[in-house]
């Protein structure tokens, strides 16, 4: 991934992160600073998660047998659950009571919310592709 993909990436993670804050009352963010900062947290933790569910669904399409097939299913399920609760003990470690990112519920529809928005915004952003000729 390129410095300008990361870049706006954590741009549309501000946005995302600052609509929640507004508009959910258990998402909350003391300064625009610390939303600043914690869109950069969730863009490396998110990261970090992506990959660790990459090499699950490769370890699932690796698996030959019925009993490796749904063992891999559940690694992937585990970290797709677990990575909500992750998420929210990471950020309150690094900024305690001055950010919350609510609850599960709430965390995963943000997570939900900030991947769709980087897809999206990805998508407008990628070169559009050379006419034929």
């Amino acid at each position: 991934m390129s410095k300008q993909a990361a870049i706006v990436d954590v741009f549309v993670y501000v946005v995302v992160l600052n609509l929640f804050v507004e508009y959910l009352p258990g998402v909350v963010s003391e300064t625009f600073t610390l939303s600043v900062l914690t869109a950069v947290l969730l863009k490396v933790v998110l990261e970090v998660v992506v990959a660790v569910k990459d090499r699950v669904k490769q370890r699932f399409r690796d698996a030959t047998g019925p009993v490796g097939k749904a063992a891999a299913a559940l690694g992937l399920w585990l970290v797709l659950f677990l990575s909500k609760f992750a998420v929210l003990e990471v950020v309150d470690l690094v900024f305690g009571s001055r950010v919350s990112l609510g609850g599960f519920v709430p965390v995963t529809a943000l997570i939900l919310v900030l991947m769709l928005a980087r897809a999206l915004v990805r998508r407008l952003l990628e070169p559009a592709p050379a006419p034929p000729g």
